[in-house]
């Protein structure tokens, strides 16, 4: 039950070269061993773009996605900007590795006046099975929301797949909050995050893989890298949390 992040520079808007980095990406990561890889928020075209085309599903990006996933025989999970009923999502894709569509999310917490001026703010959550445990995806922001973490705690998901564009100085996100909200929600994170710089940003970097019970299975450090942990490890339960069994609102 291998999982790869690729942290890397963003294309900037070369979707062609994006795409080309996902396909060799995808060898890579089955190379490794791994079942599924989980790219940056909006890689496809880039998250700083100033007007970032968008497709619909099903449209060339996500055919070109699914013969990737084919030919490596891994999974891929990616944020691309979605053109639907007339407007942009920010939204997260992730394919199986036969090419077959397993989910699809919009992102609900826009981050910022840039955001919430170029996409419509999504209205629901979404799971599916990935490698035999209840997975849900998430973009970037949304990981911050205790609430919505133990929404889908509660439903029984397991697994969050997050596709991130964390930037500067936002750095206690990765330090702090992933594992913190991990650990409380008893759900494994798998935060996908960009380095480099794109316009007036500077990616913070530092992807990880964190467990329920608050181990770090994989961690990047602020420059380009694939990381792959197993996460049918098997967590100390002496560190899993019974928060949702035991909290008791108040008021």
């Amino acid at each position: 039950m291998k999982i790869a992040i690729f942290q890397l520079p963003s294309p900037a808007g070369d979707t062609e070269a994006a795409l080309a980095t996902v396909a060799a990406g995808l060898k890579a990561a089955a190379a490794a061993g791994a079942g599924m890889a989980v790219f940056p928020e909006v890689f496809l075209p880039g998250y700083n773009q100033p007007d970032p085309e968008a497709q619909p599903l099903g449209g060339a990006w996500e055919r070109r996605l699914a013969e990737a996933a084919r030919a490596a025989g891994c999974g891929v999970t990616i944020g691309f900007a979605e053109a639907a009923d007339g407007r942009r999502w920010n939204a997260a894709l992730t394919l199986a590795p036969d090419g077959t569509r397993l989910a699809q999310y919009r992102k609900v917490q826009l981050f910022g006046p840039r955001e919430q001026a170029l996409y419509a703010p999504g209205d629901r959550f979404v799971t599916f099975d990935l490698m035999g445990r209840k997975t849900a995806l998430l973009i970037c922001y949304d990981i911050e929301f205790a609430p919505h973490i133990a929404t889908l705690a509660r439903q029984g998901v397991e697994v969050i797949l997050c596709p991130t564009a964390n930037m500067q100085p936002f750095t206690h996100v990765a330090r702090l909050v992933v594992p913190t909200h991990a650990i409380n929600h008893g759900v494994t994170i798998v935060y996908a995050n960009y380095c480099g710089s794109e316009g007036d940003l500077d990616y913070c970097g530092g992807s990880l893989i964190v467990a329920p019970d608050g181990a770090i299975l994989a961690q990047a450090g602020p420059d380009a890298a694939m990381i792959v942990a197993d996460i049918a490890r098997l967590p100390d339960p002496a560190m899993l949390q019974t928060q949702i069994a035991d909290f008791r609102p108040v008021g």
